[in-house]
C-alpha cells in the first residue's frame, strides 16, 4: 500500500514520470507492476505533450488574427481610425493630431478655416475629414509618390483635390490661393536648406496664415523603410530651434491665433501630441 500511494502521489506530481523515479524518491523496494499500473502504459506521457501543440497553435492563430485586423484598419479607407492606428504602430503621427485639433483650429481661426490646404502625408485622409466639415473647401498636397492607395485617395488625386507634388520646390498654385495652409509629418524630414525654400512657399499661398505640426524631439523617429522613401530620417527640432528660424525667414507667429487656440484646448484639457505653431501669412 505504502508503494501504491508513493507511486500514485509520483504521478500526480510530476505528470507521468516512470515508477523508477518514484521508487527513488521513497527509497523503498520496487514491487511487480500490474497492468492496471499507469506507470506500465508507454503513451500515458504522449497524452500531455499534445496538449503543447495545440495551445503553440491557438496562440499563432490569435496573432495572425490580430495582424489581419491591424492591417485592415491600416490599409482601410482614409479616415481618423486609420490615423490613430498609424500614430501608435509608427509612433508619431501629426497627421491624427491635425483632426483632433480641428475644433480648436475652428475657435482659433474662424472664416479662415472655409478654404484649406493641406501638406504632408495621409492627406487624403486629412482632406476626406475636412471635406465632412460644413462650409469647408479642401485640398491637399502629398509630397512623397502615392503607393497602394485605397479607391477614395485615388478618386481625390482624379478629381484634382490631392496632387502629388515635390515641396522642395515652389507649389503649383498662385498667391493666397488658400485661407488657411496646415503641414504636417513634412518638414521634419527636410533640411535647413529646403526649409528656407519650403516654408516661404507655404506661407504665400496662404492669406491669412500657416498652422505648422511638428513632432517633439525625442519621439519615435521613421522606421528604415520610411526614412528610404522620405529621402533621409526626421529629424524633431525643439520649439526654442522652431522659433529661431522663423525670425530668420521673416516669418511672423500669429499670437492671437495661439491665445485663442491655447484657450479652447485648455476647456478641453488638451494636450497636443505634437508641437503646434501658427504664423502668419506674408502680407
Amino acid at each position: 500500500m505504502g508503494n501504491e500511494c508513493c507511486f500514485i502521489c509520483g504521478l500526480q506530481e510530476s505528470g507521468g514520470y516512470p515508477i523508477s523515479s518514484c521508487i527513488i524518491m521513497s527509497r523503498r523496494p520496487t514491487t511487480a507492476r500490474r497492468p492496471g499500473d499507469g506507470g506500465g502504459i508507454p503513451f500515458v506521457g504522449s497524452f500531455h505533450s499534445k496538449s503543447r501543440p495545440s495551445k503553440i497553435l491557438t496562440v499563432g492563430l490569435m496573432i495572425v488574427g490580430a495582424l489581419l485586423v491591424v492591417s485592415y484598419v491600416y490599409r482601410g479607407p482614409g479616415g481618423r481610425n486609420d490615423l490613430e492606428t498609424f500614430s501608435r504602430l509608427e509612433g508619431v503621427s501629426c497627421a491624427f493630431e491635425v483632426l483632433s485639433t480641428l475644433p480648436f483650429l475652428k475657435k482659433a481661426y474662424g472664416d479662415s478655416m472655409r478654404k484649406v490646404l493641406h501638406v504632408g502625408p495621409d492627406t487624403c485622409s486629412v482632406v476626406s475629414n475636412l471635406l465632412k466639415e460644413d462650409d469647408t473647401e479642401a485640398f491637399g498636397i502629398e509630397p512623397y509618390d502615392l503607393d497602394e492607395v485605397d479607391g477614395n485617395c485615388k478618386s481625390l488625386v482624379r478629381k484634382g483635390i490631392v496632387r502629388v507634388a515635390d515641396i522642395k520646390f515652389s507649389l503649383p498654385y498662385r498667391a493666397k490661393s488658400f485661407s488657411l495652409v496646415i503641414v504636417s509629418d513634412a518638414l521634419d524630414y527636410l533640411s535647413p536648406k529646403y526649409l528656407n525654400r519650403t516654408l516661404p512657399e507655404l506661407a504665400r499661398v496662404a492669406a491669412d496664415g500657416v498652422v505648422m505640426l511638428s513632432g517633439y524631439p525625442g519621439q519615435q523617429k521613421a522606421k528604415m523603410a520610411e526614412a528610404s522613401k522620405f529621402g533621409r530620417p526626421a529629424k524633431f527640432r525643439s520649439s526654442s530651434w522652431w522659433v529661431r528660424f522663423f525670425v530668420q525667414s521673416s516669418l511672423e507667429e500669429n499670437e492671437a491665433a495661439i491665445k485663442k487656440f491655447e484657450q479652447a484646448a485648455a476647456k478641453k484639457s488638451y494636450k497636443p501630441g505634437c508641437q503646434v505653431f501658427h504664423l502668419k501669412a506674408y502680407q
